[in-house]
């Protein structure tokens, strides 16, 4: 018997949810056949088969959570899969549930209530560090019990974070324990631009000039070391709005394209988010982040800079407005622009003069 265990889907996913299996026990498959697909942190994709043989049991239904390293799938075939992969219990919704809910109870042992009204709100399903006291020196009374398991009725049940969102509550908790941020902004008139409908390729083709006037900001930092590996090849992090929550996908060695081909290149992830299939490869190791938020609303922002990354660049919705222009009051089509870096490595300077360099890209005609 083989068993083939999760494997890392792109950097350091610690699990995936299974959507739909494409085997059942007693199939026989071929290598590299389709075998399952899970959402992970970042998108859905296709795993493999990765021998011939066939299936004997399948580790996990639709919606189980499966850690990265736990068993997958078994099978039985002539390929043995490599003995020294981590071998793990199959950690379902249901355990996720039963470990949040463990999690609750040891905050609220130092909730002041009698055992009555413990046992009440075990009875009643509400999480004492949820209830405002209302009796004498902050104890808990059995109406505020009440209260509280009235607002949760009313409002439903609770939804577990799964995929993308459980991957964005992880990431944005990360970000705000390690990252001392920085932010900048400023403006960019993109008059001369003939079509501004979509500024990403020029935002890109911005980007990449800027990274070569200021390599500080294409850089990974090793807070335990202490130390920043600032980086020639641009793997651009694009940041991805999707009903699912937001991800990141990444258009490697950008630098290298022109701005067709960077057209070319944003016309090909179009294709992928739409149907939200990516090789591991195009969600891992991104250097720098573009957030075009403003295709959507909003002008300046504080963008989130993840680690080990130290810099994301946000463009916020374009407007016309009135400027001054040798003594002229003109009117012009204003991009605004905000950079987050991660103060710890990146000074102001050099934030400023990467600002300046993008800047001075985007306001040429071509």
């Amino acid at each position: 018997m083989n068993i083939f265990h999760l494997p890392d889907l792109g950097e350091g996913l610690p699990d995936a949810d299974i959507v739909e299996w494409h085997v059942k026990v007693g199939d026989i498959i071929s290598a590299n056949d389709p075998l399952v697909s899970v959402e992970t942190a970042k998108a859905i994709i296709d795993i493999p088969s990765p021998v011939s043989g066939t299936v004997t049991h399948l580790y996990g239904a639709v919606n189980d959570v499966i850690k990265t390293g736990d068993p997958l799938v078994e099978f039985e075939g002539e390929a043995q899969q490599d003995s020294t992969t981590v071998v793990g219990e199959v950690e379902t919704s249901d355990s996720l549930i039963q470990e949040g809910s463990d999690k609750q109870k040891s905050a609220t042992f130092n909730a002041k209530a009698t055992p009555a009204i413990r046992a009440l709100a075990h009875r009643m399903n509400v999480d004492l560090s949820m209830v405002t006291p209302s009796g004498h020196d902050g104890l808990i009374q059995s109406d505020d019990i009440r209260r509280v398991a009235k607002i949760l009725a009313d409002v439903g049940p609770m939804e577990p974070l799964r995929g993308v969102r459980r991957a964005m509550a992880r990431n944005m908790t990360q970000s705000h324990a390690e990252v001392v941020p920085a932010t900048v902004v400023d403006d960019a008139d993109i008059s001369l631009i003939e079509s501004t409908a979509d500024i990403t390729p020029r935002l890109v083709r911005a980007l990449i000039v800027a990274c070569t006037a200021e390599p500080a900001l294409n850089a990974w930092f090793d807070s335990h070391a202490l130390g920043r590996r600032v980086l020639k090849p641009i793997h651009l992090g694009l940041a991805i709005d999707a009903p699912q929550g937001l991800f990141v996908a990444v258009l490697r060695d950008i630098e290298k394209q022109d701005l067709n081909g960077i057209k070319t290149k944003l016309s090909e992830l179009k294709d992928k988010i739409e149907h939200r299939r990516f090789s591991a490869d195009e969600l891992r190791g991104y250097t720098i982040t573009l957030s075009n938020y403003g295709s959507i609303a909003g002008q300046y922002a504080i963008p989130v800079v993840l680690p080990p990354t130290v810099a994301i660049i946000g463009a916020g919705k374009a407007r016309q407005q009135p400027v001054v222009i040798d003594d002229d009051i003109v009117v012009r089509n204003i991009l605004p622009l905000s950079i987050t870096v991660d103060h710890r490595v990146v000074t102001g300077g050099e934030a400023t003069r990467f600002l300046k360099a993008l800047i001075i890209d985007l306001q040429q005609a071509t």
